[in-house]
């Protein structure tokens, strides 16, 4: 098993990149958001998927060769491909779609129509990435680097009070970054409640 590739990017273009590595050159899958990191002739490093597939009528095998610039990425693929109907190929597109925090966000959220704007994804299919994937998402929510409110006392009191209605702590977070991200003015504590409670 490749668990991470290392070395020098030769080359680079929005779903792919080429890694020499000990007199080698890899090619590798990536999504937008890795390509968005990478620099041609600098070292770099990518954490790695390696997938075999098998075409049922010829029997050949096609082996792939995943790369990802963060753990949460890796961490979202290997999910995203347990869903029926996912393929690598169609989680390398959503991935591509959305960053990573957006993704467990729209999980989490049960934001079904993020996943139908995606070439590929249906409404069938869309609910099921949610339903298969939220509740697991909701309990290891700490463990995908999404990052904690910042030490603000009206997103914190605002926190404080949503957890206390029952609402789960990681979806309340991330719709209060969400709200206050949207928001064009500065929200008193009342209103972010109040425009967090909506969006929940």
């Amino acid at each position: 098993m490749i668990d991470f590739i290392e070395g020098q990017l030769i080359d680079k273009d929005p779903g792919h990149a080429t890694i020499a590595c000990n007199g080698l050159g890899y090619l590798v899958n990536i999504s937008l958001n890795t390509y968005s990191d990478l620099e041609v002739d600098k070292v770099c490093k990518l954490l790695t998927h390696y997938h075999v597939s098998v075409d049922v009528r010829s029997g050949a095998s096609n082996h792939t060769l995943f790369g990802f610039s963060s753990a949460s990425e890796r961490k979202l693929f290997k999910e995203l491909i347990t869903v029926s109907g996912v393929s690598s190929n169609l989680a390398m597109v959503i991935l591509s779609a959305m960053a990573p925090r957006e993704l467990q966000g729209a999980i989490i959220q049960g934001n079904i129509a993020a996943f139908k704007s995606i070439k590929g994804i249906g409404p069938k299919l869309a609910q099921r990435i949610v339903m298969d994937l939220q509740s697991k998402f909701q309990k290891m929510g700490d463990m995908m680097e999404i990052p904690a409110l910042q030490s603000n006392t009206i997103e914190n009191e605002a926190l404080s009070a949503l957890c206390s209605l029952g609402f789960d702590k990681n979806k309340a977070e991330l719709t209060i970054q969400n709200v206050m991200k949207d928001s064009e003015v500065e929200l008193k504590v009342e209103e972010l409640i109040k425009e967090s409670l909506k969006a929940l």
